[in-house]
Order: structure tokens, then sequence, then C-alpha cells
């Protein structure tokens, strides 16, 4: 299997596909590859899913492998635990990803804890996709970020796409992998098209990216924050501000040696996430860096800019003024390099 980045696969067989399909189609090509793997969630099977991203799935593979569940994500989460310990590979979804949070016991308690428990005698290989974040209109209870919440659970891995060919890789690998893996999805990437090669690959869990080089300041980020941080380098670039923008893709376990690499390079560094600045997963970030031997090249405090610390309001200006905005990305990186 190549793991190949995006940009090496211009030589193979690379169509334009949505984030949406592209996990439809990691999911599709490792059920023909075994049995074992199979997709549950509230309406995942005629209706397609909450996003549509499993359509066309329960003709292929049928109601015994695109199930559908009852309204209860506590049955969801703990029924794919059950199927994982027992042999099976299940892909949960979760209709959003706050309502992981009435499976928490199950994931937290159960899901993340059996290898340790049982010395390894276990394995719990499932994973749980959720759409995340806001965007939609979906107001406070559907539309939170809270991957902070998981990669403080020993045992879990949290995966966190920002592009169709990130999310077709990483899914792979997720569901080969024999722990349980929390991946994220933010909602208003499921209609974002990108290049994806035709030909079989996957990318590692814990591998980080530098999506864009840069020499100014380095902007760590991921999610749909990894697009708006990607315009707003551009917008800079004309000034002769180079961001370089870094994808860490898994949250847990981080890679963090490109990080590290990038902050040493810039000595500036900013952390953008869409989930709240008050205990969000940039101030992990900017620990591991402060630890570093980066420490002693920075030029600058580390510098977050998360979402304010309210709940998503339902009124879209509202809502898309919460979250990092273009104009707040631009003047963190302008007051960073004065």
């Amino acid at each position: 299997m190549s793991s190949a980045k995006q940009k090496d696969g211009a030589a193979t067989g690379v169509r334009e596909i949505t984030y949406a399909e592209a996990i439809r189609e990691a999911m599709s090509e490792e059920m023909r590859k075994s049995d074992d793997v199979f997709l549950m969630g509230e309406d995942v099977g005629v209706y397609g899913g909450a996003f549509g991203v499993s359509v066309g799935m329960v003709d292929e593979f049928g109601e015994d492998r695109v199930r559908d569940t009852p309204i209860s994500e506590a049955v969801i989460v703990g029924a794919a635990t059950g199927a994982a310990v027992t042999g099976m590979r299940p892909i949960a979804e979760i209709q959003f990803s706050d309502f992981i949070t009435i499976g928490m016991d199950q994931l937290v308690n159960q899901a993340a804890k059996i290898r340790y428990m049982f010395g390894g005698a276990a394995n719990v290989p499932m994973v749980i996709r959720a759409p995340a974040g806001s965007g939609t209109g979906a107001a406070a209870q559907h539309s939170s970020s809270m991957e902070a919440w998981y990669t403080h659970v020993p045992g879990l891995k949290v995966v966190t796409p920002s592009s169709p060919y990130d999310a077709k890789g990483l899914l792979k690998s997720a569901i080969a992998d024999p722990n349980p893996v929390v991946f994220l999805e933010q909602k208003l990437l499921y209609r974002v098209k990108g290049p994806v090669p035709e030909e079989e690959y996957t990318i590692p869990l814990s591998s980080s990216e530098v999506k864009r080089e840069g020499d100014a300041v380095t902007v760590v980020t991921w999610g749909r924050m990894v697009n708006r941080c990607l315009e707003v380098a551009d917008e800079l670039s004309r000034e002769g501000i180079e961001m370089e923008v870094v994808d860490p893709r898994t949250l847990m376990p981080l890679d963090e040696g490109p990080i590290v690499a990038s902050a040493k390079k810039t000595g500036r560094v900013l952390i953008v996430h869409e989930a709240v600045q008050t205990g969000g997963y940039g101030g992990e970030i900017a620990a591991r860096i402060a630890d570093s031997e980066a420490f002693y090249y920075l030029d600058a405090p580390i510098k977050r800019l998360g979402a304010l610390d309210v709940p998503v309001p339902y009124n879209p200006v509202l809502e898309a003024n919460v979250v990092p905005t273009h104009e707040k990305i631009t003047a963190a990186v302008r007051e960073l390099v004065q």
C-alpha cells in the first residue's frame, strides 16, 4: 500500500471527489476486503446517514452489514465495543459528535480501557465516526468541537482529517487499527472536493503534515480551519509574510516532530482551532513546543486562537463569528510577526 502524500499522487490515477465520497470509498473498500468490517448507526442504511455519507452502501452490502440502530448512542457505542472485542471491526456512525457524550461511559470506561485491563489479550478495533463543528446552523447541541475530551482518555486515538485525501487514507488506517479510534469529520467539509488517487493508499495514524511551507510564522491547525488558514496564508504571502501551515491530522497520538521542527524554523507559533479556547487541544500543543528544543528558538510567546467560550449560537452571524474567522487569524499572524 502506498502512503504517498497528496502532491505525490499526480502521476497516478487521481480524480476530484468530495470528502464524503472519500469516506464512503474507504468504508466500502475495507468492507469488500473483510466481512468483519461493518457499518452501524442511526439511519445509515436506506437514508444514507444524516449527511449522506453512506448513500448506496446498503444496496451493496445489505442490512446486516449496513445496520440501522435504535436512537441510542449508548447502545451504538456499547454494541460496537462488544462486537470489536469478539473479533469484528465495527464502524459506528454518531449523527452529531455532540451525542457521543451519551455513550461516554461505554467509550471511556470500556472501549478505551479493555485492552489495558486484559493485558493485551483483548483488542477493541472499532471506529467511532462523527460529524463535528459549527457552520450549518445546527445550534448549540449539534455544533460542538470536543476533540480535547477524547485526547484526554488513554486508550483512544483521535483523528481529524482536513481533506478528502486525508479522510480516505486515515480512515483506512483507523479501520485496521487494533484500538478504538474517534474519527471526527467537520461537517462543512463533506461537500469539499479534492484530489484522491484511484489506487490503494493509506496514511499512517500519527503523521503530521506540513500543508504549506513558509518561514515567517508557524500555524498549527486541523479540521476545517486548515483551509481557512491556507487562504490567509495565500493572502499574506502577497505582502511578503510566508506562513507555514502544519496539520497534525491525528491529535492522539500526536506526531509532534514536524510541529517542533517548524517552530524552530520560524520562531513564531500560532495554534488555531474551532473548539473553544479554554481547555482546547491547542494548549497541549503549546506545552509540547514549550517542553521541546524549539522553545529556545522562539522569538515571541506561543499564541492560541480558538472559539469564544460560549455555546455555538443558532444565529448565523453570531455562529460565524464565534470561531476563528479569516480576519481574526490574519490579525493574530500580523501581531506575531510585528
